[in-house]
C-alpha cells in the first residue's frame, strides 16, 4: 500500500489540517478504513486518534483510492467538531444499541391522536 498526498491545506478556524490523498493497492483490494488511517498518521506523524478519515472512494478498474482526512491539533477538537458518524466509523465511538436497553428503546411512545371538536364517535355495533 502506497500513499501519496495530493493535497494539504491549514484551516485555523477549526483548527486542523486538511489533507486530499491517493492510495496504491495493487496487491489486493481496497484497504481497511483502519489500515489507511495507520499508515497515513504515520506518513504525516500525527497521533492516530487525531487523525479522522473523512471519506474514501476506490476507483473502478483501477488499484486506486482517494480520500479526505482531517488532522486535528487536539482530542477535544476532534470531539467538539467531527460528526457522531464519522467518529464511529474511525473507530473512536462506539454505535448506540437500539432495541431492549438501548438508546431508542427509552424515548416514549407518541401521544393518542386527539378527538376534533364536534366529531362523535359512531357507536358499536351489537
Amino acid at each position: 500500500m502506497d500513499i501519496k498526498v495530493i493535497s494539504e491545506k491549514h484551516n485555523l478556524l477549526l483548527g486542523r489540517k486538511e489533507y486530499l490523498f491517493e492510495v496504491a493497492h495493487p496487491e489486493g483490494p481496497t484497504p481497511k478504513r483502519d489500515e489507511v488511517r495507520k499508515a497515513l498518521a504515520e506518513a504525516l506523524k500525527v497521533p492516530k486518534d487525531r487523525l479522522i478519515l473523512e471519506w474514501m472512494r476506490a476507483r473502478f478498474g483501477v488499484q486506486r483510492s482517494r480520500g479526505s482526512a482531517h488532522a486535528y491539533d487536539s482530542k477535544d477538537l476532534v470531539n467538539k467538531v467531527v460528526r457522531e458518524h464519522i467518529l464511529i466509523r474511525n473507530g473512536l465511538k462506539e454505535k448506540p444499541q437500539k432495541g431492549p436497553g438501548g438508546a431508542a428503546a427509552a424515548e416514549p411512545a407518541p401521544a393518542a391522536k386527539p378527538e376534533a371538536k364536534g366529531e362523535t364517535k359512531a357507536p358499536a355495533k351489537a
